[in-house]
């Protein structure tokens, strides 16, 4: 399947085996839009960590880079060095570096590395070129961030600690994309910013989700899926519309590719290619 621009794709790791297949399943079809990579949630310790591993080292062994994400969140400088090496040895090449969400009450990291820009900066010291490091861009403000201004600050300073380019969190309104990257762009930071997009399959998990990370769905948007209601298929209609529409308008306002937010399954995403490719 040729794309308009180059894509990825984000899985997060299952917790059964039933969900690992699904997951292998699914990467296997998304393979069909040559992505450039498959990106992989990462968990803040325990077995949801290893399985990050294991599902990082999995999904490049069949033949499309893997990237898995990299958190502050109860990160020493011992515990990344270890499992950077450990990516290394696999073959691993490009890795997403993040604070992580901070549980409710938590003050700091409980870390080393206080912000992403700490965790690029100790990745470039300790691994020069061995990783392109992608971090994450929040068009319409990190939900913790103070104001917009010192959000977009907080972004440079992560380029500038050697971060090759950026994935945003979703979004529906371009023109907050548009606005990130000139004012991005006005601080002498040239780095590629990726919109992500959520396909829409699930309108009051979708809004739900949503209120919780900052990411607006516009009134308009609200209004036309709320009319829905339970009616699954036209939802999926709808929000494929949407989609493809918010893809396009993405496209010929240069953004350079885009990052999908697959959920593990291959058909909203695959849906939305094909309408992209018409």
């Amino acid at each position: 399947m040729n794309t308009p621009v180059p894509v990825s794709f984000e899985f997060f790791p299952p917790k059964t085996e039933v969900g690992y297949e699904k997951l292998l399943k699914a990467h296997d079809e998304l393979k069909v839009a040559n992505p450039e990579f498959f990106s992989v949630t990462y968990g803040a310790g325990g077995s949801t960590q290893e399985r990050t591993i294991e599902t990082v080292i999995e999904l490049n062994r069949r033949g499309v880079p893997a990237a898995p994400h990299l958190s502050c969140i109860g990160s020493t400088k011992e515990t990344v060095h270890a499992l950077l090496t450990r990516y290394k040895e696999a073959g691993i090449k490009r890795i997403v570096a993040l604070r992580g969400d901070l549980p409710s009450g938590m003050m700091g990291t409980g870390g080393d590395f206080n912000f992403a820009s700490d965790l690029v900066r100790y990745v470039k010291a300790e691994f020069g070129d061995d990783f392109a490091i992608e971090v994450a861009a929040y068009p319409e403000m990190h939900p913790q961030a103070a104001n917009l201004d010192k959000d977009i600050d907080h972004f440079v300073a992560k380029a500038k600690e050697g971060a090759d380019s950026a994935i945003t969190q979703y979004f529906y309104n371009v023109s907050a994309y548009k606005h990130f990257v000139d004012e991005v762009r006005k601080r002498g930071c040239d780095i590629e910013i990726v919109p992500g997009i959520m396909p829409i399959t699930n309108y009051s998990n979708l809004a739900r989700f949503s209120d919780a990370c900052g990411a607006d769905i516009p009134r308009w948007m609200r209004k036309a899926l709320e009319t829905c209601g339970d009616d699954v298929q036209r939802i999926r209609s709808i929000g494929l519309n949407f989609v493809v529409d918010l893809c396009n308008e993405l496209i010929a306002a240069g953004a350079p590719k885009l990052h999908f937010y697959s959920m593990n399954q291959s058909g909203p995403t695959l849906a939305i290619l094909e309408k992209l490719n018409k």
